[in-house]
């Protein structure tokens, strides 16, 4: 079937929106034909009006356009359909991450500047609460904010997603909008809040007396990492959350569970060397957390053993969330 994207004609004449099987002249009379029956219009009325408006003044006046044209019956793999989407529909995406960075500050005063004293406010609470528990002075701060900024990134964004989609479906029954466009959103301000955390890192790290060095460099990289990991992860999630809305609250507390068994607020040997491995080596986010780390924390890159596991991880997360979230995008509209 072929449907038009715009969602209504432009013309005040025309008081229906058009769904043709083809563009050619005879299916598009056939179609009309059909819809007048339907509307109650006579035979006379019919002939009239189709006989009066041709195919090419009909299209005009519709404002109807060959790319305004989707046919499911050509339609290609759902998953390159919802690529190209997100890439036509960038600029609704850079809207959305807009109205998500704007509305979530809109009525404080300090704004955008809580994206930085969020975290560091949470550094200095779990600094003064744990620095004495682990015997870990001075670098302390920067141990903490630098794990603490990742898995932040990574929780909001996941949880972030379900939000945008649920928030998206009326959108969603409406017009046509790639559906892995409000997750891409969701990460996108993630990507925001993530970089202005960074502003309280590096003071941290100057102030603790670690030096800077030209390592940071490789953070766009671990952006992108865990930034790809938490789209897959996150679309997985929210796939099962629409049609089980139960999974997001289960989500909340994995999380709150996930984040004490990876080395965020305490050094990885407090844990006993024959558990490590499945405390760590399991844990995908170990592996995005020291890639986090290494370049500002421990002023060097991360080792091939820490780096090449986090790549395939991020490959991997995103290929399965795309592709499952994609298959199962269609029905969204009737679960949302």
């Amino acid at each position: 079937m072929l449907w038009a994207r715009e969602a209504r004609p432009q013309h005040p004449t025309s008081p229906f929106f058009l769904k043709l099987d083809l563009l050619a002249h005879k299916s598009l009379v056939k179609t009309l034909k059909v819809f007048f029956a339907d509307q109650g219009f006579t035979k006379a009325q019919e002939t009239f009006r189709v006989s009066v408006y041709g195919r090419e003044k009909l299209e005009n006046e519709m404002s109807i356009s060959k790319d305004a044209i989707y046919d499911s019956a050509k339609r290609g793999p759902v998953a390159l359909e919802e690529l190209r989407g997100v890439f036509q529909y960038r600029g609704l995406i850079l809207q959305l991450i807009r109205k998500d960075v704007v509305a979530r500050y809109k009525r404080s005063v300090l704004g955008v500047a809580w994206t930085m004293l969020h975290p560091l406010g949470m550094m200095i609470i779990l600094s003064l609460v744990f620095s004495t528990l682990y015997h870990r002075q001075g670098d302390y701060p920067a141990y903490i904010l630098s794990g603490l900024i990742a898995w932040s990134f990574f929780s909001q964004t996941t949880n972030g997603m379900i939000s945008q989609i649920v928030w998206g479906g009326a959108l969603m029954r409406k017009i046509y909008v790639p559906h892995t466009s409000f997750a891409v959103a969701s990460v996108g301000t993630g990507m925001v809040n993530l970089a202005l955390s960074f502003v309280p890192l590096f003071l941290i790290v100057l102030l603790v007396g670690i030096p800077i060095r030209w390592s940071i460099l490789f953070l766009p990289v671990s952006m992108l990492l865990l930034a790809a990991f938490a789209l897959g992860v996150g679309l997985i999630i929210s796939t099962v959350s629409i049609y089980f809305p139960d999974v997001s609250e289960m989500y909340s507390l994995v999380l709150i569970g996930w984040m004490y068994m990876t080395p965020i607020i305490y050094p990885e040997t407090l844990i006993p060397e024959s558990y490590r491995y499945w405390f760590f080596r399991l844990n995908p986010m170990y592996y995005y957390l020291k890639i986090f780390r290494a370049p500002v924390y421990d002023g060097m890159l991360p080792e091939m053993d820490i780096l090449l596991p986090a790549v395939l991880i991020s490959i991997l997360a995103l290929t399965v969330g795309w592709l499952f979230f994609s298959k199962k995008s269609d029905d969204f509209a009737y679960h949302l």
